[in-house]
């Protein structure tokens, strides 16, 4: 390998993306395109660098198969990044068993950190875990020692497990300062800053009160009855009972929760869980019928019993009753939760995270930039979706993935 190739790969190996350019910029070289590739990525020029790689790939000769399946791999991490989730998987895994077969172990196990990161974007939490308890850290450079522990730390806080996902962190910060690498630094306090920032509102006796992730941990935890509105359960340390595809009933268990231990008046429950203006007696029915079910589907949770005026909930084994919500109420918060972290989003990309139908997904975003709250870049098959910055937006507790219990 010629010294200017040498010296490209080194200054990208410390995260001077502009150093390796000045040494490759003019070359169209198999190396040399792969190298520009990943600077103009580390730039932040996605579409640049992935068709500088796709050259490069070409590029390399047959017998290069190790030189292709770094452009691979650096074309996957692209595609996470710009949040392509149609890329071909199965090109990564073939990419990693190339290097690994070639003993190229450092680039094998960045190519599997690109897939655990995919894992988890999209909520497949077990699966990232156990692909993670696969490799070892320990031999491998700073750089990607950090990245293992922002994964680590990233499956612990979609888990709730604030304790290990800080010191995930702490073994990330630790490592990015070895890499003496700032982006990566700037990455990883990023990361420590969810735990520090509210993610949920609780509300219980009358008052309402901001929580960290581990208030929301100590919450599931602590033997309260929790009307869950971030992911419409109903759980206390024992059992979860899911109500997102009953939202008529979550609907009623939320309000009795929020008056507990007050009951709530019959006109006020239809109002608010049925949206009907004037109680008549086809809606005082349709009460009874639902209250019937709720009762049904909280058995050992909670009671709900009738009232003068109308019902009240009150825990069964639990001894407190709360409610766990989103910092900002909204139809589409799962959405948004995605937007959030500041990459533009493909409808198709969200479809896949969330598990949902395009037309579904598209509605959504439809119906958030009418409220101002997402924006569309580009058209046609290039469109892409972002939000603004919002301030104290939950981005954890409303994304896909099982939390404690579930």
């Amino acid at each position: 390998m010629d010294s200017l190739i040498t010296a490209a790969a080194l200054a990208l190996a410390s995260g001077d993306a502009l150093g390796a350019l000045k040494r490759v910029a003019l070359r169209d070289d198999a190396p040399a395109l792969a190298l520009r590739g990943i600077a103009m990525a580390q730039l932040g020029d996605l579409v640049r660098a992935k068709a500088l790689l796709k050259s490069a790939a070409r590029a390399f000769g047959p017998r290069e198969a190790v030189a292709r399946a770094r452009c691979v791999v650096a074309e996957a991490e692209i595609a996470l990044v710009s949040r392509d989730l149609t890329w071909p998987v199965k090109a990564l895994e073939a990419a990693r068993k190339v290097l690994d077969a070639h003993g190229d172990r450092v680039n094998a196990a960045h190519a599997g950190n690109v897939a655990i990161r995919r894992l988890v974007l999209i909520g497949r939490l077990d699966e990232a875990e156990q692909a993670l308890g696969r490799l070892d850290p320990m031999p491998l450079p700073p750089k990607l020692r950090a990245a293992h522990e922002l994964v680590a730390s990233g499956i612990a806080v979609r888990r709730l497990k604030t304790q290990a996902a800080r010191a995930a962190i702490d073994r990330a910060r630790l490592a990015a300062r070895q890499a003496d690498i700032p982006a990566l630094s700037a990455e990883v306090e990023t990361a420590a800053h969810v735990l520090d920032t509210p993610a949920a509102r609780l509300i219980s006796r009358g008052d309402e009160r901001p929580l960290l992730l581990g208030q929301v941990e100590a919450l599931f935890s602590s033997g309260a009855l929790v009307v869950d509105a971030c992911r419409h359960v109903v759980r206390d340390a024992g059992a979860v009972v899911p109500l997102a595809s009953r939202p008529v009933l979550f609907a009623l268990a939320r309000i009795l929760a929020e008056a507990w231990p007050a009951d709530v008046a019959r006109g006020t429950l239809i109002a608010r869980a049925f949206r009907g203006k004037h109680a008549d007696e086809s809606h005082r029915a349709r009460l009874r019928v639902e209250i019937g079910r709720l009762r049904a589907a909280l058995a050992g949770l909670a009671e709900v019993s009738a009232t003068k005026r109308g019902f009240a909930i009150s825990p069964g084994r639990a001894g407190e009753i709360a409610v766990l919500a989103p910092l900002m109420e909204g139809p589409h918060g799962a959405v948004l939760a995605f937007l959030a972290d500041g990459e533009a989003w493909s409808s198709s990309a969200l479809s896949i995270a969330l598990g949902a139908s395009p037309r579904t997904v598209q509605r959504a975003l439809d119906s958030l930039a009418g409220e101002g709250k997402a924006q569309a870049i580009g058209r046609g098959r290039a469109r892409r979706w972002m939000s603004p910055p919002l301030s104290f937006f939950p981005t954890i507790l409303l994304l896909p993935g099982p939390l404690p219990s579930d």
